[in-house]
């Protein structure tokens, strides 16, 4: 895999996602490439030294039954990620939905498409999820979590427990259940 080659590729295409879903090349193997629970990009043990580096890998990226990968055209190479490869660092409510942005700035719509979802991370840790592309995902990040946290409202369901979460594009999702203390009820 040349970088600098797919540096020059995607600055000519406008850094576009590539048809990732159309290339089927054998697995080449194994990269030591890791992505960190907080969306850090490794290469054999060290941070990248160049984000552009890895904005552009993340465009190359999917999850495969093998795992996740990063595919071109002619080659396919596993690599290792922590939790989710993608991290939502901001949130903004416009249009009647919430719209999110990773750390490599896809943007994706909180919808039906693209529903919320409460998933454990490796430390066992309840935390919100989003579908982006290509079978990746995006965590939220705390900051975005929170802010959502504020937006949302309550709502009793029909088995008396009381779930916080918020519309966007005329679906609910959820976030969590508030447990009877924290409700302010007694038992």
């Amino acid at each position: 895999m040349n970088i600098d080659r797919l540096l020059l590729q995607r600055d000519e295409v406008g850094g576009t996602i590539p048809p990732l879903d159309q290339w089927q090349p054998p697995l080449s193997g194994d990269m030591n490439l890791r992505i960190h629970a907080d969306g850090s990009w490794w290469h054999e043990g060290q941070p990248f030294a160049r984000p552009k580096v890895a904005r552009l890998l993340a465009t190359l990226l999917r999850l495969d039954e093998d795992g996740y990968c990063l595919v071109t055209p002619v080659e396919r190479w596993r690599i290792e990620v922590e939790d989710l490869p993608l991290v939502a660092v901001e949130a903004d409510f416009h249009d009647d939905a919430w719209w999110f942005t990773t750390q490599f700035d896809d943007v994706v719509r909180l919808d039906a498409e693209h529903p919320l979802s409460v998933t454990l991370t490796p430390q066992g840790e309840a935390v919100p999820q989003l579908p982006v592309r290509f079978g990746l995902a995006a965590r939220l990040h705390r900051n975005v979590y929170y802010q959502l946290v504020d937006a949302a409202e309550a709502r009793e369901n029909d088995d008396g427990t009381t779930e916080i979460g918020l519309m966007s594009a005329g679906q609910w999702f959820a976030l969590g259940q508030l447990d009877d203390e924290a409700s302010g009820e007694t038992p």
